[in-house]
């Protein structure tokens, strides 16, 4: 079942007219490493964790094979280290005193972590990331981290405002030539995101299920 939710998800990407790469990354928290590997054994490499205890586990059961993790949950000060340590890109960098962290603590045999800004795009008490007059400031502070490269952005816009806010994120990120990932789009709005240029979507129970 979860290896026939995959191939419809795939579907769903390619029936999107785009010129981009999109990444699928599967939202795998509070899912047993049994079902992941069921999405691996089916070719899924990419997977999004939002727990870190849950997810180091889950990382050290599978590991050998290849995997790419990424870390999409919010990141408290005293996370950082692990999360530096064990992933391969995290979404969720919301203020410089995180990013600097992460790069302290990035070991040196690994390759450069890959961070997003999260965006908090629709600017929403509730939620966190950075605001859109706050990216700029942020963005010319990562010219000076050696061991993490910003790549782009993230966010989690208002289900009422998808459509527009897509489309904010994808003129922010034109505006930084050098950066080349959106990470934006779910279960429900995956189409929309792509049509905006999403490089990746976060896809959990359209795989999974619902969660418990």
């Amino acid at each position: 079942m979860i290896a026939q939710n995959l191939a419809k998800i795939h579907h769903r990407i390619d029936a999107v007219k785009h010129s981009q790469e999109v990444t699928l990354i599967a939202v795998s928290k509070t899912k047993p490493a049994t079902d992941l590997q069921q999405t691996i054994d089916a070719g899924q490499r990419h997977f999004g964790e939002n727990y870190l205890q849950e997810s180091l586990e889950k990382i050290e059961t599978l590991k050998g094979q290849d995997l790419i993790w990424h870390f999409i949950g919010p990141i408290q000060s005293n996370k950082t280290k692990q999360i530096a340590e064990n992933f391969d890109w995290v979404h969720s960098v919301d203020r410089l005193k995180i990013a600097k962290r992460l790069n302290d603590q990035r070991p040196e045999n690994l390759e450069k972590l890959n961070v997003l800004l999260q965006v908090n795009i629709d600017n929403e008490p509730t939620k966190s990331g950075v605001l859109i007059d706050e990216i700029d400031a942020l963005v010319a502070h990562f010219e000076n981290f050696p061991n993490i490269s910003l790549r782009g952005f993230m966010c989690i816009p208002s289900p009422a405002n998808s459509a527009s806010s897509f489309a904010k994120m994808s003129e922010i990120l034109k505006k930084h030539a050098n950066l080349d990932a959106l990470s934006m789009g779910m279960s429900s709005d995956l189409e929309l995101a792509i049509e905006n240029g999403a490089t990746f979507v976060r896809i959990g129970s359209d795989i999974f299920g619902k969660r418990a």
